[in-house]
């Protein structure tokens, strides 16, 4: 069971307890960002390795952060369907997220997401960039503009650029789409459903990408 999380109001800030030159062995051990210190724990990625498709989210959210496995809640089930809808078994990807920490502030009772910032993104490329040697994968399926930006490395790249394109980050072929809480919070049932489906093509060519090697 989860330690409860802390309630603190305040911002996660740099300080005596944060190195950004660190290289900790472990997800638990590092402080090379100041998140660490309102999540209740580390949200590694999931799945075998080695994996031919990766899936990369933006961070864990409140689920995520309470169970410590990665697209466990809403976003999570909503991506489940939209796997299974473009024929892919979820246990064959591996999934995983840029930041592994939740960055959150408190509405209410509530534990509202926070977008992180680029210095905590660039940190946390420590682990990503660990992630992507085990995991070995040929295809990588970026899930909203903060994964697309930790996937290629390139801060300024825009998501709406790639939506119909295939990018490149070394040998592997990436594929940018909207992240499943971005269907979640569309103004509309047509918004909703645009953007799941753009979802489920983008999987759909991922994966007919892999059939094709």
């Amino acid at each position: 069971m989860p330690t409860r999380p802390k309630r603190s109001p305040r911002p996660a800030s740099a300080g005596a307890d944060v190195d950004p030159q660190q290289q900790p062995e472990s997800l638990d051990a590092c402080r090379r960002c100041a998140l660490w210190r309102d999540a209740t724990q580390a949200v590694p990625g999931a799945g075998d390795a080695p994996a031919t498709l990766m899936l990369v989210g933006e961070q864990p959210g409140d689920s995520e952060d309470r169970a410590g496995l990665p697209f466990v809640g809403p976003a999570g089930r909503l991506l489940d369907s939209a796997l299974a809808e473009a024929g892919i078994v979820r246990e064959t990807v591996y999934v995983t997220n840029a930041v592994k920490h939740f960055k959150w502030e408190l509405r209410g009772k509530r534990r509202l997401h926070r977008t992180p910032a680029q210095r905590e993104v660039e940190a946390c490329a420590y682990w990503l960039e660990r992630e992507i040697a085990n995991v070995q994968p040929k295809v990588i399926v970026a899930l909203g503009a903060t994964a697309l930006r930790a996937v290629l490395g390139d801060p300024h790249a825009r998501l709406n650029a790639w939506m119909d394109q295939t990018a490149k980050a070394g040998a592997r072929t990436v594929i940018a789409t909207w992240h499943p809480s971005y269907v979640l919070r569309a103004p509309d049932p047509a918004a909703r459903d645009e953007a799941r489906a753009h979802i489920v093509e983008a999987l759909r060519r991922a994966h007919a990408l892999l059939r094709r090697r």
